[in-house]
């Protein structure tokens, strides 16, 4: 068996690099040559969260092109460029009931549940090689660099919010955190025909970026500046629909998303929580807010979240790529979650190439 270069956490707050098997093609799937794949959010808690090493490489914001088919698999896909949805439809059965809704994510036959993890030679994106099933690897446009490729799923996520939010065109939006996926919903949000779009936050960078991508306004999360900004313009109703990206241990971020929505508005949270919040529910039920949870993508009126991301970038002045503010190559990828993790170098989508 053949080996590639793959990067690992070690257990000890760092990412090392080292050979691992070439993952093995089964019946149904692609391998995948790894050109960029980006550092998630997720990526960086986790391993702050992790207390052992990594068995197999993480990483899901993957881009490649097809360089081998599996049993089942016509040979015509090999040469295409892709971006590769890792977690969902890449891994699902697509013969359970909510495979057959498009609801990938929530397959509870996906391969990787334990097959992958006792499986030495299954990987993630940060790595020379990955194997997903055909069905989650989506072409993208010949226009497009490998670097919009690797931001598919990060947009995707922020697509699926606002599509199970029912946001329409028109309505003023509220957007909580400018990291990633607070920006990816900028960018979202202003192609989907939002009407006016508030954002918080906390380094210029960021809201510097958000300015370029489409927000009217911006302004720190914890001054009072915002809501204040908001409530001025919306003549004291709050946002239409607000969309949670922060997440964390506190409940801080939910709470104010409650406070700036209108009356019967929509909050949607992208934004991932951990632990008990205590948080007093009340004031939603009586301002009637729906609260739209978000996981990653699906299929709504017959097209995937990766398609309608895939297509917005066929508009040249769809800008989203000026988010990547740092590449490393995969030796260097310990520098790229310390450039991540630290704000003060500037950073806002970081991407490892392979």
């Amino acid at each position: 068996m053949k080996n590639m270069r793959a990067a690992f956490y070690d257990g000890k707050g760092k990412m090392e690099v080292d050979d691992y098997p070439i993952p093995n093609i089964e019946r149904g799937e692609v391998l995948v040559d790894v050109k960029i794949t980006g550092i998630c959010g997720s990526d960086l808690n986790m391993n702050k969260a992790k207390t052992q090493a990594d068995n197999m490489p993480a990483g899901h914001e993957v881009t490649g092109i097809i360089v081998e088919t599996g049993e089942g698999v016509s040979k015509q896909f090999i040469g295409q460029r892709v971006a590769v949805e890792v977690l969902g439809s890449g891994r699902a059965c697509l013969e359970c009931w909510y495979c057959r809704q498009g609801q990938y994510i929530h397959c509870p036959n996906s391969t990787p549940s334990q097959k992958y993890i006792n499986q030495d030679n299954k990987s993630g994106g940060f790595a020379e090689y990955i194997t997903r099933k055909i069905n989650g690897c989506f072409p993208i446009l010949d226009s497009m660099s490998w670097s919009e490729g690797a931001l598919v799923d990060p947009l995707a996520t922020s697509v699926h919010g606002l599509r199970v939010g029912k946001m329409k065109g028109g309505d003023n939006v509220a957007i909580l955190g400018a990291g990633t996926i607070g920006l990816t919903a900028v960018a979202a949000a202003k192609k989907l025909g939002a009407g006016k779009i508030f954002i918080t936050a906390k380094h210029p960078q960021q809201a510097e970026m958000a300015k370029r991508l489409g927000a009217d306004y911006t302004a720190d999360p914890s001054d009072g500046s915002f809501e204040e900004m908001l409530f001025d313009f919306t003549n004291g109703r709050g946002a239409d629909i607000t969309v949670e990206t922060v997440g964390g241990t506190k409940s801080d971020s939910l709470i104010q998303s409650i406070d700036v929505t209108r009356n019967q508005g929509t909050v949607i949270i992208l934004g991932v929580f951990y632990g008990n919040l205590g948080i007093n529910w009340n004031r939603s039920m009586v301002k009637e807010l729906t609260m739209q949870n978000s996981m990653c993508f699906s299929v709504i009126d017959g097209v995937h979240d990766y398609e309608q991301s895939i297509e917005m970038f066929s508009d040249s002045d769809f800008n989203l790529r000026e988010i990547v503010t740092h590449s490393y190559n995969l030796e260097e990828i310990q520098k790229g979650f310390e450039t991540a993790y630290d704000k003060n170098t500037g950073s806002i989508k970081v991407q490892i190439l392979q």
